[in-house]
């Protein structure tokens, strides 16, 4: 943590450690021994989960081992007066169908739309006078074709046409999100009911297939093809293709030239906020406030949600079924479900016990990709950044590209490129890809007044360092202070600014968050470890080998990201199954 300077620099030097943080989420109801479902967990899959569960009668407790709920979508005052989204920092993905079911807006919800949403700044040696170029993308085509076509009128043609191709495989996917995968062991093995209740999950594949038509061979490239290809025979001009290519790799320990690094760029636009496809938004208070609505909800129908409150074990009967979980201060909490949002790793490794789980079924989750190149930098300034491609109003108001994601050193697929292949030599990125946002440039109750909160969400830097390096102090800081030089040169005098920095590497987001290696889809977003096989073959629709335990967060389907998707879905499974019992 860096505090250092003038004036609100010097007020923060007296700052104690350990940082404040956001006020704990009070518990709601009393500990009781027994209820119908226990989620594990509190992040925004597993509130969502209770939510629906409690809606439908299931009474449901929710056992969460942090001080604050929220899992990775949490708000925290890092340096006094700062909120942070700490983790997650965006929202776009979260279902539509959530929103209305658990009435969100009436418990507080409130979003703050971006337009424009993506800010490339070029840094341009020999321009002169002139500013260095950008590029600014927002919902107005006219003047996305504007700003293309200071880097290529055939590309400024080209883009609608890419923008209409990309959202008709988003919709036609989008179906296949809010319903657990086609159950192919049902097909297999089940009884008739059973084999006529998986014909039923077909129709979302089904009605994919019809959307997609006779261009189903141009889109199966865009999913299992490198993101450079797919591009490349769309487009000529490389800051262009950059920027695209961040949502591609993005979270992921993958390269542009990655094959199937197309379906994660795809994964980031098909969402939508207030009715607009592929918006992103900031949440007023930050991510947590997110959570908070719907742990808001889940309560306002009967959930029981508890902070502080770590879930040591899931308990089998002798007969070989879930018949609730112990926490870790000994208690026995007993129950007919229990749904995990912890990752596949920590659920099926460490908290179930392993003679009640095959074999083979707990050497597939043991041999998952949990690889994550993300090191979160939560930054504290006392000024708004001034880019040298875009420079600031005399009053210093935020302009149309501060609302933005706004993307450095991603001038070229190249740059991109070269710092996975140092990452992957086990190196932190010389020059690293940057997804710069500054929400309190709408949400002014996230700073005080004339200061903001900057979010960096950087990579590639890998879970173990070479030459026998560990992530210590040292490390963490001499790679903060490289990515703080990278902003310098497109924001002078932005590390003068800097009031308070919270850097969380790959290990950390794993220690504080539950991450495994730090992945914050649960799980790499990979052809292989999706749909069908997430988090493993034949246990892809949220029920597990142990009768009466569920997994419902982003390593089931359909994966990472605030979508709430994996959380609801589970809910609807396990109502099908008490019904059953």
């Amino acid at each position: 943590m860096a505090a250092s300077g003038r004036g609100l620099r010097r007020a923060m030097s007296a700052w104690p450690c350990p940082a404040r943080r956001q006020a704990h989420w009070e518990a709601t109801g009393r500990l009781k021994p027994e209820y119908d479902a226990v989620v594990i967990g509190a992040g925004h899959n597993g509130l969502v989960a209770a939510a629906y569960l409690q809606r439908m009668g299931v009474s449901t407790a929710v056992f969460e081992r942090r001080h604050v709920i929220g899992g990775a979508a949490v708000t925290e005052e890092i340096v006094p007066g700062f909120k942070f989204s700490r983790a997650s920092y965006l929202l776009s993905l979260l279902r539509p169908q959530i929103y209305t079911d658990l009435e969100l807006k009436k418990h507080g919800l409130r979003v703050h739309l971006r337009n424009p949403y993506s800010f490339t700044p070029m840094l341009e040696e020999g321009a002169g006078s002139k500013a260095p170029r950008s590029l600014l993308l927002g919902t107005d085509m006219a003047e996305n074709q504007r700003q293309i076509a200071q880097f290529s009128q055939k590309d400024a043609q080209a883009f609608p046409k890419y923008e209409a191709f990309m959202n008709r495989l988003a919709s036609a996917i989008d179906p296949l999100l809010d319903a657990a995968p086609v159950d192919t062991e049902a097909f297999r093995r089940g009884a008739l009911l059973q084999r006529l209740r998986a014909l039923s999950t077909l129709a979302p594949l089904l009605q994919a297939g019809r959307i997609l038509g006779a261009q189903l061979p141009q889109y199966y490239q865009v999913l299992t093809a490198p993101i450079t290809k797919v591009l490349d025979q769309w487009f000529e001009s490389e800051p262009l293709k950059a920027t695209l290519a961040t949502d591609a790799v993005i979270g992921a320990m993958t390269s542009p030239h990655t094959p199937g690094s197309g379906y994660v760029l795809l994964h980031h636009v098909m969402g939508g906020l207030e009715g607009m496809q592929g918006a992103w938004g900031y949440v007023q208070g930050g991510m947590g406030a997110l959570s908070d609505a719907i742990a808001s909800s889940a309560a306002a129908h009967g959930a029981s949600i508890f902070t502080g409150k770590t879930v040591a074990k899931v308990q089998v009967s002798s007969g070989g079924r879930v018949r609730g979980v112990v926490l870790q201060d000994g208690s026995e909490v007993r129950s007919k479900v229990v749904l995990s949002n912890a990752a596949p790793q920590t659920t099926f490794l460490k908290l179930t016990p392993q003679e009640w789980l095959p074999e083979e079924f707990t050497q597939r989750i043991s041999q998952l990709d949990i690889q994550s190149p993300v090191t979160k930098i939560n930054v504290a300034v006392d000024r708004l950044p001034d880019f040298l491609a875009a420079p600031n109003a005399p009053r210093g108001q935020p302009l149309p590209h501060h609302q933005c994601s706004i993307h450095l050193n991603c001038e070229d697929t190249h740059l991109l490129h070269q710092a996975f292949e140092e990452a992957m030599d086990g190196r932190p990125s010389h020059r690293p890809m940057i997804e710069l946002c500054i929400p309190s440039s709408l949400d002014p109750t996230l700073a005080p007044p004339g200061c903001h909160v900057v979010s960096l969400f950087t990579q590639y830097t890998p879970y173990t360092l070479a030459g026998g390096k560990v992530w210590d102090e040292q490390e963490r800081n001499a790679y903060a202070d490289r990515v703080f030089d990278c902003i310098e040169a497109y924001v002078p005098g932005f590390k003068g600014s800097v009031v308070g920095r919270d850097i969380l590497t790959p290990p950390d987001l794993e220690r504080i968050f539950g991450l495994p290696g730090g992945n914050i889809f649960h799980g790499a977003m990979t052809l292989d470890q999706l749909y069908f096989a997430r988090p493993t073959p034949l246990h892809a629709g949220h029920r597990c080998p142990l009768p009466g335990l569920y997994l419902c967060g982003s390593g089931a389907h359909p994966g990472g990201g605030v979508m709430g998707a994996a959380g609801r879905n589970a809910a609807h499974v396990v109502l099908g199954d008490l019904k059953s019992l």
